[in-house]
């Protein structure tokens, strides 16, 4: 294969429409690209989800590249200035869908294996390539398959870089060291329907329920920590009666969701609701959704060698966070290994218009090869 550039890479990654859980041939490309670094390729297929796991070298330890080549819908296309799944570079910036997430990271750690490879033919260690195309879908069939098939056959991961768009205003200078867990509660409160006319015939679940939603929004659920926000509570979702004014509603439906930090377990919390919920004595039913655990890198080998990196590129070192949505990175965290989220501007994900900066891409590049000199040459 030639030598292509990151933003050949990325361009290339980005015409191929793969909207989750497709991946429309963008592994097959990457293992192409690997195979001529002397990676060994295995294909993981788990129902309709395509997944990748590439290695050079058999002995520890094990440094990983983390990512998805699926991406979210672009919505109307009408609305795109040019369309999603056509790269086209404008005023220094890379627009097409999955430019920041995450194939343009996806070049990038490429790039960076291959320079590295050059450059240390008999490093130290192993370096891996984790890839799915279902992070942006139900999160079944990809990163957890292949982390419970790794685990299976006792191979480990050590250190990972998730390729995440962690950064905020400049790559690199924003880091997330870890997650917070989520958990939904989808909650039924019952009643008993009736005329608004005659409220001693019926039972009313809104009123009966208001009491105990204002104490579980203005719970204080843990204090947090020095990398995490205190827990949250957040109402999503609230729905109860007919339509009709005169209806005393039967049940009331409400979707409630917390992101929770390393203070607190799942298993508190949803003991702490049930409890509360049986205090106010409601008639209640509460399905649980267990989304993820949160997990925290703290300052170790991996974080020492990502703070080195990036302050040799940009002069400066970056603000190590744990806020945002979950990532994948919580399933191979489980494992014990180090996980950091590194990754572009995370302005424009899954909008349209969709963007990263071309420049940003190549710093990219060379911090994750960076990363690779300080824990493998």
């Amino acid at each position: 294969m030639s030598n292509p550039s990151v933003i050949e890479l990325a361009c290339d990654l980005i015409r191929r429409p793969s909207v989750t859980p497709e991946d429309f041939g963008c592994q097959t490309m990457m293992a192409d690209y690997l195979v001529d670094s002397d990676f060994s390729i295995e294909s993981m297929v788990f129902a309709d989800t395509t997944n990748m796991w590439a290695r050079r070298g058999n002995q520890g330890p094990v440094f990983c590249f983390a990512g998805h080549t699926d991406v979210v819908p672009s919505g109307p296309e009408q609305h795109w200035q040019t369309p999603p799944f056509e790269p086209t570079i404008k005023d220094g910036y890379l627009y097409g869908r999955g430019a920041a997430d995450m194939k343009g990271s996806l070049a990038a750690m490429l790039v960076a294996t291959r320079r590295f490879v050059s450059d240390y033919p008999n490093h130290r260690g192993s370096i891996a390539f984790l890839i799915t195309s279902d992070e942006e879908g139900p999160f079944i069939n990809g990163t957890t398959k292949v982390i419970d098939t790794l685990t299976a056959r006792n191979e480990r991961i050590d250190y990972c870089i998730v390729g995440e768009p962690s950064s905020t205003e400049n790559v690199g200078d924003v880091v997330k060291n870890g997650r917070r867990g989520s958990l939904t509660g989808d909650l039924k409160v019952k009643g008993i329907q009736g005329h608004v006319a005659y409220p001693h015939l019926g039972d009313n679940p809104v009123h009966r329920a208001a009491p105990a939603l204002t104490e579980l929004v203005e719970q204080h659920w843990d204090q947090g920590n020095d990398f995490f926000p205190p827990t949250s509570f957040q109402i999503a979702n609230i729905h109860a009666g007919t339509g009709a004014s005169n209806v005393i509603p039967g049940e009331l439906d409400v979707q409630f969701n917390f992101r929770y930090s390393t203070e607190v377990t799942d298993q508190q919390l949803v003991s702490q609701v049930e409890a509360l919920l049986d205090k106010h004595q409601l008639n209640w039913e509460l399905n649980w959704t267990y989304n993820g655990q949160p997990f925290l890198t703290e300052r170790g080998e991996l974080v020492e060698a990502v703070n080195q990196a990036i302050s040799s590129v940009n002069g400066k070192a970056p603000q190590l966070l744990t806020t945002g949505g979950t990532s994948d990175g919580r399933f191979i965290a489980k494992t014990g290994a180090q996980v950091v989220e590194l990754g572009p501007v995370n302005a424009t994900i899954h909008k349209i218009n969709e963007c990263v900066n071309v420049a940003d891409l190549e710093k990219l590049a060379d911090m994750y090869y960076q990363i690779l000199r300080e824990l493998l040459a």
